[in-house]
């Protein structure tokens, strides 16, 4: 690569680090001076405003050829779809609770698992759900309104509830072989699914047991002073979801024959006014306001930075820096294709498209490292999930602030899973130096 393209390169990823300083830095700010909801005092949407004019500027194009591409990216199929979960998750939400299946449903849930084992359970539950389903959007979709009525039936801390049904989405979103992450990483690196899925649960399942344990024992006693009477006729509908989404039907599909059992259960068994539908709806519409448009400009942006060449460069210099590491080279490679995942998907903000753009290049680095497609593609899914799961930006961590009405910054330490994966996968890769060390 070329000294100009390298600056272009690095150049490039300003942008990004732009939005950054100000979402961030802003949030932490007034969080040093005791304001309240300090992350909102600088909403996402705006903060993200300097870092787009910035990345406009940098682009060597026409002004209507970069909004063009800019445009490009906010459209993209995979934002769209997102956003367009947004809308039915919020209006499925908004309905649930308006019709009393919420509560209803939280009732019911704190009957059947005990209150020492809520964390776990839902843990548990959320990974079974994304495992089945493919997807943790609409797996966090379907069960953040339990989380949340639970939460709040049983004092348990926001952020912490999110977390914890963050963690069993990403498992889920990670292991299952229907999900855009596995098809992806399979298909980049050309292994077989069920081959990836025998590499990927050697760390997920370790990784989860350990969730598990430390869920148990760190979960917080609770009680519920008033205990609601359970509805089980009201419950049916998230009943409903869990079953479709286990089966496997499409995310868009059980959202919306979500909505319509709701609105169903609601009228036989809560004299729930059908006239009331279209307001309720909408109202569900408004809470994703925030997320919808925050996801589009970061789809905008993220384009503008690719067609810059800042993805082109950090590829570039992993590869540099991969053939540099010790003569060992499958740990040296494997820790190379994490760090490559990881940094493109800090960029992109999706872990899907992150290896879609990532994903030759891993191909490349596992080849000379003499990695099976099997080991890379494992790799690839395994940190493109925990570094989404983690992302106060992306899409997953967007949606819990907008349901659980928190920053998503603040549900990031509580992801335990994600942490918990990436210490065992680092562990695993150091590891396996030390035993080529051991064989020298």
């Amino acid at each position: 690569m070329s000294e100009h393209l390298t600056n272009r390169g690095k150049l490039a990823l300003l942008p990004l680090a732009v939005f950054l300083l100000f979402f961030l830095g802003a949030g932490f700010y007034y969080q040093s001076q005791g304001v309240e909801y300090a992350f909102y005092q600088l909403p996402a949407p705006v903060a993200i405003l300097p870092a787009i004019l910035l990345a406009v500027f940098l682009s060597r194009e026409s002004l209507s050829q970069t909004i063009h591409q800019f445009v490009d990216g906010a459209g993209h199929h995979n934002i769209i779809t997102m956003c367009l979960i947004y809308l039915l998750a919020g209006a499925f939400s908004a309905v649930a609770n308006t019709t009393g299946g919420v509560d209803s449903t939280v009732a019911l849930g704190l009957t059947l698992i005990p209150t020492d084992w809520l964390l776990p359970g839902l843990f548990l539950l959320s990974a079974f759900v994304a495992t089945a389903m493919g997807t943790s959007m609409g797996t966090l979709a379907a069960m953040a309104p339990i989380g949340l009525g639970m939460a709040e039936t049983t004092g348990i801390s926001l952020p912490l509830m999110a977390g914890v049904l963050m963690s069993g989405a990403m498992f889920g979103d990670n292991l299952s072989i229907i999900s855009d992450t596995t098809i992806a990483a399979t298909r980049t690196q050309g292994c077989q699914m069920r081959d990836k899925f025998m590499q990927n649960i050697k760390l997920a399942i370790p990784a989860a047991l350990l969730t598990l344990v430390f869920l148990i024992w760190n979960s917080p006693s609770v009680e519920i002073a008033e205990p609601t009477a359970a509805n089980p006729w009201q419950a049916l509908p998230y009943l409903l979801i869990l079953l479709l989404a286990v089966a496997g039907v499409n995310v868009f599909a059980v959202l919306t024959l979500g909505i319509v059992s709701c609105v169903l259960m609601g009228v036989w068994q809560a004299d729930y006014p059908a006239g009331q539908l279209g307001q309720d709806i909408y109202s569900g519409f408004g809470q994703m306001q925030e997320v919808f448009i925050l996801s589009m400009l970061i789809g905008g942006l993220s384009e503008l930075m690719r067609r810059q060449g800042g993805l082109s460069y950090l590829v570039e210099r992993l590869q540099k820096l991969a053939g540099r590491l010790s003569r060992h080279d499958h740990a040296s490679h494997s820790l190379a294709i994490a760090g490559l995942i990881s940094v493109t998907n800090l960029c992109v903000a999706n872990n899907t498209v992150s290896i879609i753009v990532a994903g030759e290049a891993a191909k490349r680095l596992a080849e000379h490292g003499e990695i099976p497609p099997k080991q890379s593609a494992s790799l690839l899914d395994i940190f493109a999930c925990i570094v989404q799961g983690l992302l106060p930006y992306g899409a997953q961590a967007l949606l819990l602030g907008a349901s659980f009405s928190i920053s998503p910054v603040s549900l990031v330490p509580y992801v335990y899973y994600c942490f918990i994966l990436g210490l065992v996968a680092v562990g695993f890769v150091i590891w396996q130096l030390l035993q080529a060390n051991q064989t020298d």
